[in-house]
């Protein structure tokens, strides 16, 4: 089965989507931050999709997309934000930093699980 990064600042938001995508079958890494998240890839973590937060503090949601998109093994690795935000400007800047697609909280399970179906080969 695929693994699947989630990166959020909140603790709340990080278990409960963990919940759902290890129900799921997926495998989780989680990252409390961007920096934490990078870190873990640069340690050799492989993953199949990775869904971040958009607003979180340091370095936020767009900032990490182009940091992964550096990565040679992540050049082609959907990208899922995961985030409150649902302004067409803010759609736009994350598509432009490599985005390949938008989950707008709160998601259903069933929502979240659809949406990765069609990002993850």
């Amino acid at each position: 089965m695929s693994t699947i990064m989630l990166v959020d600042d909140s603790a709340t938001i990080l278990l409960s989507i963990s919940s759902i995508l290890n129900k799921a079958g997926y495998t989780v890494e989680r990252a409390a931050n961007s920096e934490e998240a990078l870190k873990k890839f640069n340690a050799g973590v492989k993953i199949n999709l990775l869904i971040t937060d958009l607003n979180m503090p340091g370095m936020d949601g767009i900032e990490l997309i182009k940091e992964v998109r550096k990565l040679p093994d992540y050049k082609f690795v959907p990208i899922l934000f995961l985030t409150t935000e649902s302004q067409q400007s803010r759609k736009l800047e994350a598509k432009a930093a490599g985005a390949s697609g938008w989950i707008v909280k709160p998601a259903t399970a069933d929502e979240l699980l659809n949406t990765i179906k069609l990002v993850i080969k």
